[in-house]
């Protein structure tokens, strides 16, 4: 039985706590402010980049890891494992599994090193990455275990719903006046991934702790027939009271094993701004 190794770039915005539980390596994206690079989760963190945002009135950009970083991480790795999956954000979203391809067959490991699209974000990347971690302990190899995530990747249900448009203006996804006019009527639109894009859902109005409550509402009918293992609440930077308030909303559905709460990392905090907030997890099969 060949040894599997799981690994993902920064995106999947996993906890520590999870990533030893289940074994997962990660390989930090890059976010950018003015001149300065950093890696998403070892030398800049979300609170760094509201600072800084708020302060240059910037949003930062965000990168790819270089060829040469993805390089030595897959040598790293297959000094450990014999084969090893690597999951990165949705291919519409960033080139980051592109350069992996490239250096997966610069170093001619193409039989080794499975290289999966997402075709998500966040904590949706998550659930996938931890079902492969689960399934890598059981499976003769990694081919089995991409096998069963391509069947579970369009089952994913992630959605956020943002608490204030200043950061998707200054990213240019939305217009100042939209913004403006946001901010005035305290509008809160939901995001969803549907085929590896994001797409704008419901609008909501009024304060966080009533649109949030709304909006797990509005995800409950999706969540009938769910896998049951584990659903994540992710969010980047919210009040714990309305953190509190969802974990409360799921549980008393006596539904899920898991109920788990992250934090969303820089490169998505730095896009969607302080306050966002989502529930992710994996419909039943139709």
């Amino acid at each position: 039985m060949s040894k599997i190794g799981v690994a993902s770039d920064s995106t999947c915005d996993l906890s520590k706590e999870l990533l030893d539980r289940y074994g997962i390596t990660i390989l930090p994206l890059h976010v950018i402010l003015d001149d300065k690079e950093f890696r998403d989760g070892v030398d800049i963190h979300p609170k760094d980049i509201y600072e800084w945002s708020d302060q240059t009135k910037k949003t930062p950009k965000t990168a790819a890891f270089s060829p040469a970083e993805a390089e030595e991480f897959i040598k790293a790795q297959l000094e450990k494992v014999d084969e090893l999956i690597f999951f990165d954000i949705s291919d519409a979203m960033s080139g980051s599994r592109n350069v992996m391809q490239v250096a997966v067959q610069t170093l001619g490991v193409e039989d080794r090193v499975f290289v999966m699209d997402s075709m998500n974000l966040s904590t949706g990347i998550g659930l996938l990455v931890v079902q492969a971690a689960i399934l890598a302990k059981q499976a003769a190899s990694a081919k089995e275990v991409v096998d069963e995530i391509v069947k579970l990747r369009p089952r994913v249900r992630a959605s956020f719903v943002v608490d204030t448009l200043v950061y998707l203006y200054r990213g240019g996804r939305c217009s100042g006046t939209a913004a403006l006019l946001g901010s005035a009527i305290k509008m809160h639109p939901s995001i969803h991934v549907i085929d590896g894009k994001m797409q704008v859902g419901r609008k909501y109005r009024g304060n966080m702790d009533r649109v949030v409550k709304n909006y797990v509402e509005d995800q409950m009918e999706l969540m009938q027939g769910a896998v049951k293992d584990r659903i994540f609440i992710t969010h980047s930077g919210s009040e714990p009271d309305i953190v509190e308030a969802v974990r409360q909303q799921l549980k008393e559905m006596n539904y899920f094993d898991e109920v788990i709460e992250t934090r969303a990392g820089s490169v998505i905090s730095s896009h969607c701004g302080p306050g966002t907030l989502g529930v992710l997890f994996i419909a039943g099969e139709e």
